[in-house]
């Protein structure tokens, strides 16, 4: 562990993403064994992802948006920056829901999800990015923190990998095929974790912009997505990944903290 303490933020913001879309194409994969997935199973893992994001967002994106020195008054930077954040998934989520009423095709929904996907997969590279950007050399803690922000990503990319694969696979697409898009579309997370790792670094006056940016999408990804996915059969599963995820996140920065 000490020797990912020592690297610069750059290249733990790179080897941090390269897991989250390692675990978005361990998802993809299922398509090559199996027709159906465990519903329970992804059930628990998606309410796990979520507790830890919702957790991740606080400890690691705007406690530290927090304490950061601006220019503003602290308050209006973090509420305004975490107002964007939100308001661009919102606004994705929009444009793409009235896209999605105009095709009922079964590919041209497909692609729509596929674009929903790899347009959420932007601001949680960069808030892996941003959060090892905000971590002094050599602090553990927060070094830890802030990976435990990638494995919560890393966790929710696993059956949401597999979501992405299975509708194109549903709608004729090879097993192959379907399992390399779905690949691409975690990869983007590895270059939006190393511009956000090397935008924050290189403007410290943008940190708690940064910051409280990612935490914005962050929490407006887990409300979109994650919850209502997670939710709509399993509720008491559900349920208990949310609380689980969040107490495991909330006991290690603490602990380390």
């Amino acid at each position: 562990m000490e020797w990912f303490i020592d690297l610069s933020s750059v290249w733990q913001a790179l080897f941090a993403s390269l897991f989250t879309c390692l675990m978005t194409a361990a998802g993809a994969s299922l398509v090559f064994f199996s027709k159906k997935i465990n519903e329970k199973f992804l059930t628990a893992m998606t309410g796990g992802a979520a507790g830890i994001m919702i957790a991740a967002s606080f400890f690691s994106l705007l406690l530290p948006a927090i304490e950061c020195e601006s220019q503003l008054p602290v308050y209006i930077v973090v509420t305004v920056g975490f107002l964007l954040g939100g308001g661009f998934i919102a606004i994705g989520d929009l444009l793409l829901g009235r896209a999605k009423k105009g095709d009922g095709a079964q590919g041209g929904k497909s692609a729509l999800l596929y674009v929903a996907v790899t347009l959420h997969n932007i601001p949680e590279g960069m808030a892996v990015g941003v959060a090892f950007a905000s971590v002094a050399a050599g602090d553990a803690a927060g070094a830890v923190s802030a990976l435990m922000l990638a494995v919560g990503i890393g966790i929710q990319n696993f059956p949401e990998g597999a979501c992405v694969a299975y509708p194109l696979r549903a709608g004729g697409m090879s097993s192959k095929k379907a399992f390399f898009l779905s690949f691409l579309s975690g990869m983007v997370e590895i270059f939006a974790a190393v511009c956000g790792a090397v935008a924050a670094e290189g403007a410290a006056g943008l940190m708690p912009w940064t910051l409280s940016f990612s935490a914005g999408a962050m929490i407006a990804v887990v409300c979109s997505e994650l919850i209502p996915d997670c939710f709509e059969k399993h509720k008491r599963i559900a349920s208990a990944g949310v609380v689980l995820g969040f107490a495991l996140m909330m006991v290690l920065d603490l602990a380390l903290g």
